[in-house]
């Protein structure tokens, strides 16, 4: 297309929602139009992801990304110049060869995945389209499953649960929208309940409530309660998902439970784990052992993969290579796909192509560090991606995104097909 090509490339410090630093790159293209994407960063990080490269020191606590910013000015905004922003794997192949390292250690995986969420939003923009459509054309039109954080623990909540993340998926409903009010509903319930019983203590990173509980299964129980007081079936219309987070927690098949002073090895945080899928309306699991423990997932998967969803986040960190080895292994059934773990788009759709040749799912997520950026939601609307985490429904970074994907499911309209329920059996054990 005329004036595709790119013209500049300009990255600036911008700040995210921890009031960290991190990067944004602007993609201007010779016909005029612009693409602009904000890097996230997270707080759980699997050892493999790309480098989050920061300026280490004592100002702004090490966090600065000068580094970063001076690699998109030097080095990536040169070689793109008069590139094909339609050509996307064209770039992202520049940017990694560019860096020429297995983590993105040389540029920054923040300067990468910044410049290549960029240079799809440069392209769309010049093909007059939103993102999503962009990326999937006619056919994409389904909306993902969303699934939000109520309560927050790990290091998203200084550690005060184990478990990382407590959330809610609505299999029953009928809508990206309707999923969204039924989820308010349960969050503003579980606030309620917090609040007479006196353990409300603020909120998390992610934005869910950071509860104060003796443990982590009176967590499971009190969602199980706001559920309930919102006038939802738990299990039916709204069910409980977590991100266990276990490498925050264990190493080599071995597990401490800080809060509840207890350890275990890797057999005893299968059977832990068991006995709250016995009790509690939980349909998903993600890392529920850390990512050296391959033997632990596969454990996990054959004992109740027919009934839940396992997820791979720090075991996966979004390559196509250990999704397929996941696949062959049986220890995963669904992807977590994070596109600054890899680095770029390209990498990122390489790990959902895995996912969907072995049979697998996947959900889209953000980070802990979140900023106004809403490319994800498009990602997952325009590579069918079912499902869809954000972190909770509150602070301005989450509901961006929420709202974003309300904007998209009402420009569909009649076409709009929600994922819902099917959502969470795809690659489940037979």
């Amino acid at each position: 297309m005329s004036g595709a090509r790119i013209a500049s490339v300009h990255g600036r410090r911008v700040w995210d929602s921890r009031g960290r630093p991190t990067v944004e790159v602007e993609v201007t293209l010779q016909g005029g139009v612009t693409g602009r994407a904000i890097a996230p960063a997270g707080a759980s990080t699997g050892s493999g992801e790309a480098l989050d490269l920061r300026d280490g020191g004592k100002r702004l606590g090490g966090h600065d990304v000068g580094r970063a910013l001076g690699n998109v000015e030097r080095l990536i905004a040169p070689a793109l110049l008069g590139r094909d922003a339609f050509d996307q794997n064209g770039a992202d192949r520049l940017l990694i060869d560019l860096d020429g390292t297995p983590g993105k250690t040389r540029l920054g995986g923040n300067a990468t995945i910044a410049t290549s969420m960029a240079v799809a939003h440069a392209a769309a923009a010049a093909a007059g389209l939103p993102l999503w459509r962009h990326l999937g054309g006619e056919g994409a039109v389904t909306m993902p499953l969303p699934e939000i954080q109520i309560f927050g623990g790990g290091k998203h909540a200084a550690g005060r649960l184990d478990i990382q993340d407590f959330l809610v998926v609505c299999p029953g409903a009928g809508s990206f929208a309707q999923a969204l009010e039924w989820t308010a509903e349960v969050y503003m319930a579980a606030g309620r309940l917090m609040e007479e019983a006196g353990r409300l203590k603020g909120v998390a990173d992610e934005g869910g409530f950071w509860p104060e509980f003796d443990d982590n299964e009176q967590a499971l129980a009190m969602l199980t309660r706001a559920i309930e007081r919102a006038g939802y079936r738990p299990g039916e219309e709204v069910a409980i998902a977590l991100d266990v987070a276990a490498s925050s927690f264990g190493a080599k098949g071995h597990y401490r439970l800080g809060r509840e002073g207890r350890e275990l090895d890797s057999a005893g945080m299968v059977e832990l784990l068991g006995g709250w899928l016995a009790r509690y309306p939980i349909v998903s699991v993600e890392d529920p052992v850390a990512e050296d423990d391959e033997a632990g997932f596969i454990a996990f998967r054959q004992r109740f993969g027919k009934n839940v969803q396992v997820v791979g986040d720090d075991f996966l960190v979004t390559d196509a290579g250990r999704v397929a080895r996941a696949a062959a292994t049986g220890s995963c059934s669904t992807v977590l796909l994070k596109p600054n773990q890899c680095g770029t788009l390209s990498e990122t759709k390489a790990a959902w192509e895995a996912a969907k040749a072995h049979g697998m799912g996947g959900i889209v997520s953000a980070r802990s560090g979140e900023s106004e950026d809403v490319t994800i939601i498009h990602l997952a609307v325009g590579w069918g991606v079912a499902q869809f985490k954000v972190g909770s429904f509150t602070r301005s970074e989450r509901m961006a995104k929420w709202n974003e994907g309300l904007r998209i499911e009402e420009a569909l309209g009649g076409r709009a097909r929600f994922a819902g329920r099917a959502a969470l059996t795809t690659g489940l054990e037979a």
